[in-house]
C-alpha cells in the first residue's frame, strides 16, 4: 500500500520527476529566510519593495497553482506560506515605522 502511493507520487506530473515539483520545494528556502529573519533581524531593516514583491508574487502565484493542469499544491503551499511570512514581515515595518515616528515628534506645550 505504502509503495503504490509512493510510485503514484513519483509518477505524477507535478511529482519528482519534474521542474514543477522542485522549483516550488526550493521556494521554500525563501520562507524559511524570511523566518530566520523574523526573530533575527530588526524591524527597521526590513524591505518593504521586497516584502510586498513577495507578497505579491504569492498571489499570483498560487492563483495559477489552482488553475493549471495538473493542480500543484505544493506550489500552492509554498506561495501561501510567502504571502503569510512576506505580509507579518510588512507589518513588523509599518508598526516600526508608525510607533517610531509617533515618538519622535516633539511635544509642544
Amino acid at each position: 500500500m505504502a509503495f503504490s502511493k509512493f510510485q503514484a507520487f513519483y509518477n505524477h506530473p507535478a511529482g519528482p520527476k519534474t521542474i514543477h515539483f522542485w522549483a516550488p520545494t526550493f521556494k521554500w528556502c525563501i520562507n524559511i529566510a524570511n523566518l530566520v529573519d523574523i526573530s533575527t533581524r530588526p524591524a527597521e531593516t526590513v524591505s518593504c519593495p521586497q516584502q510586498a514583491a513577495l507578497a505579491c508574487s504569492g498571489l499570483i502565484w498560487a492563483r495559477y497553482s489552482t488553475v493549471i493542469t495538473p493542480k500543484n499544491w505544493n506550489l500552492f503551499g509554498v506561495s501561501i506560506a510567502m504571502v503569510a511570512t512576506a505580509s507579518y514581515q510588512l507589518s513588523r515595518k509599518l508598526q516600526h515605522e508608525f510607533t517610531s515616528t509617533k515618538s519622535t515628534i516633539p511635544k509642544e506645550f
